[in-house]
């Protein structure tokens, strides 16, 4: 068999391939036979240092270069958004490619974000949302591979067509969820479904107990996933305060759990660190302009930070892991987006403000965190 890499020992090749950056492993997987087994093999992710990445939904600049047209492109076009990557360890942007179905790369307006499986095997699924162009609920499915840089067309969500609902990956495996939303005549719906991501299918789940609109969805402890507020059809924007856990393994609901948030309060804040250890544990959201943190077992909110004045206008709140947790918002609606890291050690925390090109500072509808 040949070298990795003429004229090195197998050991040292391996360590310039784990080098490589994750942006690099579609183009890295074309060099040869040896590199594509190479760079899919579980062994070759355990060598690699992992590093969270954020992915967002985010408004699109009208024009791509600056100009005298620049100020009045605003206005002149609906915002059209797209998807972009952001390494919070180096402060780099890029803007990923789109999936093809979509003329001009436009995204589905409100389309959820998750992120399944682990080392070679880690996809971005973007699920549901509306079309740009008639803003008709779409059951769309798209996967995108990181480490082939390729899309391909997923199975779509399995009826009735549905938005705003609750969606999350639970950790590191192949398993979507979706519960809750709206149908077509604006009833909230109790209905759930999985989708495996590497078996390309919708798995149907048991109801939840409550009727769910404008949900939010998250997982914790690696797996569970819980289902924070929404709202009834008989009581529209009348956020209610309760959640709903399911467990993967028994393939069933737990019990309603009242007050979990506050009566009232809209969850879309809400977030949970990823991975099973303890941050894995650990729900956030923004309320009354701080941070708070909870632990899943535990019955209150803790206080953590106070949001920057430049990010009060939230659009978007991830937990990222290891007690930091990224908001993405602005000093008013429609100013031009800040994005600021919260990094929790014991019983001080600090702000870091990310760097931004002026074509990354558009509005974030969605987000969440890769670990490449």
């Amino acid at each position: 068999m040949d070298d990795l890499i003429p004229g090195l020992p197998d050991d040292l090749a391996r360590e310039c391939l784990v080098r490589v950056g994750f942006d690099q492993l579609p183009a890295t997987r074309r060099v040869s036979r040896q590199w594509k087994a190479e760079v899919e093999s579980p062994f070759h992710h355990r060598l690699r240092r992992t590093r969270p990445l954020l992915v967002l939904a985010q408004a699109a600049p009208p024009f791509a270069a600056s100009g005298p047209a620049h100020k009045y492109a605003a206005s002149a076009t609906p915002a059209s958004y797209r998807l972009v990557l952001h390494d919070v360890s180096t402060g780099a942007w890029a803007a990923m490619s789109p999936p093809p179905p979509f003329p001009g790369g436009r995204l589905p307006l409100f389309c959820q974000l998750a992120v399944v499986g682990e080392g070679p095997r880690r996809k971005l699924v973007v699920l549901g949302g509306w079309d740009p162009e008639t803003w008709a609920p779409t059951a769309a499915v798209h996967v995108y591979d990181f480490l082939s840089g390729t899309w391909r067309r997923g199975a779509e969500m399995p009826p009735p067509r549905r938005s705003f609902f609750a969606c999350a990956a639970a950790g590191e495996s192949r398993w979507v969820f979706v519960a809750g939303g709206h149908d077509a005549e604006k009833n909230a719906l109790r209905s759930a479904a999985a989708y495996d991501a590497e078996a390309d299918a919708w798995v149907a789940m048991p109801e939840m107990a409550r009727e769910r609109d404008e949900a939010r969805g998250v997982c914790v402890g690696g797996a569970g996933f819980v289902v924070l507020g929404g709202y009834p059809t008989a009581g529209q924007g009348r956020f209610m305060g309760s959640a709903e856990s399911f467990d993967p393994i028994a393939w069933a609901w737990g019990p309603v759990q009242e007050g979990v948030i506050e009566e009232g309060l809209c969850p879309r804040t809400c977030c949970a660190a990823p991975g099973d250890g303890e941050a894995g544990t650990r729900m956030y959201m923004v309320r009354d302009g701080h941070v708070v943190a909870r632990e899943v077992d535990g019955d209150a909110w803790r206080p953590v930070a106070r949001v920057p004045d430049d990010a009060r206008a939230m659009t978007a709140v991830v937990a990222i892991g290891d007690g930091r947790v990224v908001v993405i918002g602005s000093a008013c609606h429609g100013a031009e987006q800040a994005v600021h890291l919260l990094s929790e050690d014991g019983s001080t925390s600090s702000w870091t403000r990310q760097p931004m090109a002026p074509e990354f500072v558009g509005h974030v509808q969605a987000a969440c965190c890769v670990q490449v």
